[in-house]
């Protein structure tokens, strides 16, 4: 933190020992992600707790005892409440840590809370709902772990040196160029304990993904010692063996079916331009840009954003990513929390890293994964970005430029408009309000995929959480048989289905914290029609069903999701004796990953659900976890205990868990790259009756246009703004005739 702004903190401090509630800036900073110097301050504390015998720098060694993962321990919700409402102090900042315990008889994964920060004095081990031990098998994969794969891959397939090097024209072992690489898929395994993990190998050219050259590896890397880690599988184009030694011998003998080398073609992976469009347009040249004729017309202060009427808190936590607190319109708080909590991708295919490929991202920490947002094409150039510092598996904070941006985006549509005909060739009045809306923007590009984050504010009070998938697809080699699953995209290539499912968490405090949960859809009614005697009258009334406990909230898929799903205030009412609630609207083509109870579907119980309704715990604070991924036969967060007791949730604090995704069947067009046209899913937040009418009434962006005279020659146009936006749009003033008849 800056110097300049830890006196701005300290300042609030003082201001808010005397005033009922602390300043915004102050309240946002309860939820700041940590500093670098408190990185390193929890860091150093650990490192000096001899109890714990963690170790500085690992050095090649798993079985050390090693610090991985620092980050924000986000205050209690009832802590959190009562400072920022007024009436207690601010709560302790303390840390969350995961320390890696390889040096013992029976290594495990233990979670830690360090405080208080700045500096701190105390630890205390923390476990998830049900205290079971992590195993050390279920940790993340560090990039030490990696390390030794390739070290002890350069050893185990020297035997097929020759296969590699006359089939592909690249090899693994010992290589200087014209390389191979891998990718790795998880779960490592079929059971918990386990850790083998199945290769891809491929070319290491731009778009390495799109490369496979038809060999896989299955690589037992469960011990602590690399020397025992050996390749207990091999797959090549189609066939099975016990060992490199036997692939390498069936090819000196002549005995395989062999994969073809590549062709000296454009390296169809790339983003190097090739083709032309038939109509001859400039590309060129640069295309239209967002533009702030008069400046920003949003606030960003230390993490704390506000635009129009909207407030809230902002952080990206290296787990699982973006995460917003303290939501708030025109001062009222609408919600506690929304975050990110997971993002799966479960795979089909014939050969046995396809089969095996069930990515549950939060593994390979997410938020660590934004990686820098190019101006212009990530984000528009006038944006604000802001860097993040993490501690994930590394030796201190490493700062990662640009991570989040935020820009006000003209969404392209009027957010309202009318015009008035006279139906005689004119009209009696123009009325419209330009549409935009506030971007808060991340990314994390797991592997082969870019997923882009964003929340956009508007300014009539709705929110919309919304993903884009882009980057590479997850490809295999192509065979015959792998059409079951897929489409082939090149010679040698297979792009393999596959169902995106994004995970969130929505703590809506919708006029308070005690809420209550309905659906709302409409039933046909057959009535006999008051105004003539003897017909029927078939029309739609309402439906309104309130969910009374937590199994009535879970909506499973298969099933359809009621229309209005809606949460109230059971004490509040708007102008016109309505109660008054906020509304999630679903944009997604969501489905099943696995059947119910399938092995690691367990392991992401929250997928069988578009929507559950819980009552919020502290014990229930994520949906998911980092083990999750090398662990989800028996996962260390079980979702399915959140809805098992099926509490009560009428005037209760309640979460709302929401799934949103796609099925995602792979085309000639997925190269070089998935698109994000029609590869966006998310949901909005939408108030209803939750104000007296649209607040966005407030906004001095409208526009009217109203006739002076009948001939419509001269109009009065009435507007807040300045005439003309500036020279980044147009020097010429606004102007509207709005006549129409034939010529």
């Amino acid at each position: 933190m800056p110097a300049t702004l830890q006196w701005v903190v300290a300042a609030l401090g003082v201001l808010a020992s005397t005033s009922p509630t602390p300043a915004p800036q102050l309240g946002a900073s309860i939820f700041a992600d940590l500093s670098p110097a408190e990185l390193r301050a929890v860091r150093s504390f650990l490192l000096s707790q001899p109890e714990l015998g963690l170790v500085a720098d690992r050095g090649d060694s798993l079985a050390s005892n090693s610090l991985f993962l620092v980050e924000l321990q986000v205050p209690r919700k009832s802590q959190a409440l009562q400072f920022l409402n007024g009436g207690s102090p601010r709560p302790p900042r303390l840390a969350r840590a995961i320390v890696f315990f390889g040096e013992q008889a029976q290594p495990n994964v233990t979670e830690f809370v360090v405080g208080s920060l700045p500096r701190p004095s105390y630890y205390r081990a923390v476990s998830y709902k049900g205290r079971r031990p992590i195993p050390f098998a279920a940790r993340p994969n560090t990039l030490l772990e990696y390390e030794l794969m390739h070290r002890r891959l350069l050893e185990l397939t020297e035997p097929l040196y020759r296969l590699l090097h006359d089939t592909t024209g690249y090899w693994y072992h010992n290589c200087s160029q014209r390389c191979l690489t891998f990718s790795d898929v998880a779960p490592r395994g079929l059971g918990p304990g386990e850790r083998r993990s199945w290769l891809i190998l491929q070319r290491l050219v731009e778009g390495h993904f799109l490369h496979p050259v038809g060999l896989e590896l299955l690589l037992d890397h469960r011990s602590r010692d690399p020397r025992r880690w050996a390749l207990q599988q091999l797959w090549y184009n189609g066939q099975y063996f016990a060992s490199a030694q036997e692939l390498a011998w069936r090819y000196e003998r002549g005995e395989l079916a062999l994969a073809r080398p590549p062709t000296p073609e454009l390296l169809f992976s790339t983003y190097v331009p090739r083709g032309h469009f038939s109509t001859g347009t400039p590309t060129a040249v640069h295309g239209a840009k967002v533009c702030e004729p008069q400046g920003k017309r949003y606030r960003l202060q230390g993490n704390l954003v506000e635009y129009g009427g909207w407030r809230l808190a902002l952080r990206l936590r290296s787990s699982a990513g973006l995460q917003l607190f303290d939501l708030r319109f025109n001062g009222e708080r609408l919600a506690h929390e929304l975050s990110v909590q997971e993002a799966v991708a479960f795979y089909g295919g014939s050969t046995p890293a396809a089969m095996q490929t069930k990515y549950i991202d939060s593994a390979w920490g997410m938020g660590t994964l934004a990686h820098e947002l190019a101006p212009g094409i990530d984000c528009p150039e006038v944006a604000t970005y802001l860097d993040a510092h993490h501690l994930y598996d590394a030796a201190g904070p490493v700062r990662y430029p640009r991570a989040l941006c935020l820009f006000e985006l003209p969404t392209g549509v009027p957010l309202r408009r009318h015009f008035d005909s006279d139906f005689r060739g004119g009209y009696r009045f123009y009325g419209g309000l330009e549409g935009q809306a506030l971007v808060l923007r991340t990314t994390a590009t797991v592997y082969n995929y870019d997923y882009i984050w964003d929340v956009l504010l508007y300014p009539n009070g709705v929110l919309e959480a919304k993903v884009h998938a882009t980057g590479y697809v997850h490809a295999t080699f192509y065979t015959p048989q792998g059409l079951r699953y897929g489409s082939r995209l090149h010679r040698d290539v297979l792009g393999n289905l596959h169902t995106h499912l994004l995970h969130y968490k929505v703590d809506l405090d919708v006029a308070g914290t005690q809420n209550s949960f309905e659906t709302v859809d409409v039933r046909f009614e057959n009535i006999s029609n008051p105004w003539s005697a003897g017909e029927r009258v078939v029309q739609p009334r309402l439906h309104r069903r309130p969910r009374r406990s937590e199994r009535q909230a879970a909506f499973p898929f298969g099933r359809a999701l009621p229309r209005y799903l809606l949460f109230s205030s059971p004490t509040q009412r708007n102008r016109w004796g309505h109660p008054r609630s906020y509304r999630i609207q679903y944009s997604s083509q969501a489905g099943r990953v696995l059947p119910r109870g399938w092995r690691e579907e367990r392991g992401v119980a929250w997928g069988r659900y578009h929507l559950a309704v819980t009552r919020h715990h502290e014990k229930e604070a994520t949906s998911s976890s980092p083990y999750a991924q090398h662990d989800p036969w028996q996962p260390a967060v079980d979702f399915e205990s959140f809805i098992r007791n099926d509490e009560n949730i009428e005037n209760q604090d309640l979460v709302a868990w929401v799934t949103v995704g796609f099925l995602h069947i792979p085309h000639a067009e997925d190269v070089p790259n998935t698109a994000t046209p029609g590869n966006a899913v998310g949901f909005f937040l939408r108030p209803f009756n939750f104000f007296d009418e649209d607040p966005s009434v407030a906004s001095r962006s409208p526009v009217i246009v109203r006739p002076q005279d009948p001939a419509f020659t001269h109009v009065a146009i009435q507007r807040w703004t300045p005439a003309s936006p500036g020279p980044c749009i147009s020097t010429e003033p606004f102007t509207y005739n709005g006549t129409y008849g034939q010529e």
